[in-house]
Order: structure tokens, then C-alpha cells, then sequence
């Protein structure tokens, strides 16, 4: 009876929450292994800036600087997603205890409001869209509006990223840096500099790690 129900019916409430939690939980873990790949990356970028500096290399410690500040900003940005995926199976979990007293699925604007920001998130974006889409049929969220004024996520990092620069190489170097002024400006060079060509390399490897990441 149970197999002919489903055929007329389709799956059950709980079947469904059971899983639209399944994939939660894989595209939770997806963005954790992102978080630690990124951290890693970060943590060489950090001490690539910290030599760039102590060779007197201000250019190139800022241009690296600059992506330090992006890695962090995709960091809280993917901490904060995984946050709301959290919330979202929470509040299913709800729902489904709600079912077995009314007997279906209610609508529920918490979880509609999470499912619309979590579609911006390039990484789990497809997977959203597609579960929002089954929670639309299933009762639980209206039709998605479109966004259709998206901020352009280099421009809002490049805005603020100048103002925290100084701070992330103030703090990288002890304040040996940050008090430098612009980034033409130069600091006393040591007897051990870098070449120009092997300090660019170091910063690109570094920096090309990062937007690989960064972009993914």
C-alpha cells in the first residue's frame, strides 16, 4: 500500500525532509573542505607577505594583501553559509513534527528567506535552486523571485579592501608596515633583498593559489 501511495502521492513528508537533510548535510561538509583548503592557502599567503615585507618588497606585500583580505571576507562568507544550511535543516526538522500532527508540510518564510540568500553562494547555488524548487511543489516556499540587481562581489571586496590593507600589513608585521604611506612608497632596503623578478614570482604563485580558490 505504502509503494502504490507513493506512485499516486509521491514521497511522504518526512521522506522528503529526511531528503532535502541529506543534502544539507553534503553540501555542509562541501563547504567545510572549502573553508579548510582556503585556510591553508591563506595561512602561505600570510607569510609570504610577512618575507615580501621584511625584503622591503611594499608593492608586492600589498598586492598580496589585498587577496589576504579577499580570502577572508570568502572565509566568514562561507562560514556564515554553512550557518544558515544549519538553520534551514533545523527548521524542516520542525516542519516535519508539525506534519505528523496536520498531516502536510506548512509554508514557512524562514526557510524561504534562507534559501534565497544561500542561491547567491556560487558553491551550493545549483543545489539550492533545485531543492527550493522541490519545497515550492511540496507547500513549504513560494516561487522564487529573481534578483535581478546582483552586487558585483569584486567591486564590494575592492571597495573595502583598500581601507583594511594597512591594518593586515600593520598587523602581518608588526607595524612595520601599514605606516608606509601609499603603495609606491618604499621602505630602506636590507642587503638581503629579493630580485625584483623572484619577489614577483613568490607573490603571483601565492596570489594565483588564492584566486583559484577564491573562484571556484
Amino acid at each position: 500500500m505504502q509503494t502504490i501511495n507513493r506512485f499516486f502521492y509521491g514521497p511522504t513528508p518526512e521522506e522528503r525532509v529526511r531528503a532535502w537533510q541529506g543534502k544539507l548535510r553534503s553540501e555542509s561538509r562541501q563547504l567545510d573542505r572549502e573553508m579548510r583548503q582556503l585556510e591553508a592557502a591563506t595561512a602561505k599567503a600570510r607569510t609570504t607577505v610577512k618575507q615580501l615585507a621584511s625584503k622591503g618588497d611594499v608593492k608586492s606585500a600589498r598586492i598580496l594583501a589585498k587577496e589576504v583580505v579577499r580570502s577572508n571576507k570568502q572565509k566568514d562568507r562561507l562560514s556564515v553559509s554553512k550557518a544558515r544550511l544549519g538553520s534551514i535543516s533545523t527548521q524542516l526538522q520542525q516542519q516535519l513534527a508539525m506534519a505528523k500532527v496536520t498531516g502536510s508540510l506548512q509554508k514557512s518564510t524562514e526557510i524561504m528567506k534562507l534559501s534565497n540568500s544561500l542561491v547567491k553562494l556560487p558553491q551550493i547555488s545549483q543545489v539550492m535552486r533545485e531543492m527550493s524548487m522541490e519545497m515550492t511543489k511540496a507547500g513549504i516556499m513560494e516561487e522564487m523571485l529573481e534578483d535581478t540587481l546582483q552586487m558585483d562581489e569584486d567591486e564590494e571586496i575592492e571597495e573595502e579592501a583598500d581601507a583594511e590593507v594597512d591594518k593586515v600589513l600593520f598587523d602581518l608585521t608588526n607595524g612595520k608596515l601599514g605606516l608606509a604611506g601609499s603603495a609606491g612608497t618604499e621602505l630602506p632596503t636590507p642587503q638581503d633583498q629579493l630580485e625584483d623578478d623572484e619577489a614577483e614570482r613568490v607573490m603571483e604563485e601565492a596570489r594565483k593559489q588564492l584566486n583559484g580558490l577564491l573562484s571556484g
